[in-house]
């Protein structure tokens, strides 16, 4: 898919200039003339990257900035006249990636917007790769490849025991009842009974936990509400 570009400048024949080289190497390009105008924009369809001007009949960039920090993460370039270094540092404290001055060379713009969109890209698959792994207590997890480890033991295990494993780590610290732990990982509603299943699946997690010898105290109980992963 196209990364979609806003371009935010009062200036028709600027925005225009920036949004033609930007569509002739291959985004998708939004132009809008005021911050009002922005952020419908912003708030109807995010884009992947927005440009913004500084000076804007409505309100200033730094405020477009500000509300879009307030919920989105995409980059943002801002653009200005102004070179003082109280401007630069007041939108880079703000939340912004990068600061172009005018007059700019459209090369170096789309360069920049280059530059910014795979550093974010890259900083977005580290961190869902990071999601899917739990690494903590000498237990090691990847959801992506099924794969997990307890004191370098490798652990062989059901998909259910897998994601009761993965569940009770994710809210490590916190107690999850056994009616919780049925209905997210069976996806049925729990009935009395349920709690037997529950039982003998953190029996047999426990089990393949442990050393051979004796079963492994990693998954705790907390008696007459549910069960627990110390942090």
């Amino acid at each position: 898919m196209k990364n979609r570009i806003l371009v935010l400048d009062d200036e028709k024949e600027i925005a225009e200039v920036i949004a033609l080289y930007l569509k002739n190497d291959g985004y998708e390009v939004e132009v809008a003339y005021t911050g009002q105008e922005a952020l419908r924009k912003i708030e109807k369809d995010p884009p992947d990257l927005a440009l913004l001007d500084v000076m804007l009949p409505d309100v200033d960039g730094f405020h477009i900035l500000q509300k879009i920090r307030e919920r989105y993460k995409f980059p943002v370039v801002m653009l200005t006249a102004k070179t003082e270094y109280t401007d630069k540092i007041a939108g880079l404290t703000l939340g912004a990636d990068d600061y172009i001055a005018k007059p700019f060379n459209p090369l170096e713009l789309v360069a920049r917007v280059k530059a910014q969109l795979r550093r974010y890209t890259k900083y977005n698959e580290n961190n869902k790769q990071q999601e899917n792994i739990i690494d903590f207590a000498g237990l090691l997890m990847n959801r992506d490849t099924h794969e997990c480890s307890y004191n370098e033991k490798e652990l062989v295990l059901t998909p259910i025991e897998f994601d009761i494993l993965w569940l009770l780590c994710e809210n490590r610290g916190k107690v999850i009842s056994s009616e919780q732990l049925f209905e997210q990982i069976w996806k049925e509603k729990y009935f009395k009974n349920s709690n037997n299943t529950v039982m003998v699946h953190i029996r047999h997690l426990r089990e393949k936990m442990g050393d051979g010898r004796r079963k492994s105290d990693f998954i705790k109980t907390v008696w007459g509400v549910g069960y627990k992963v110390e942090k």
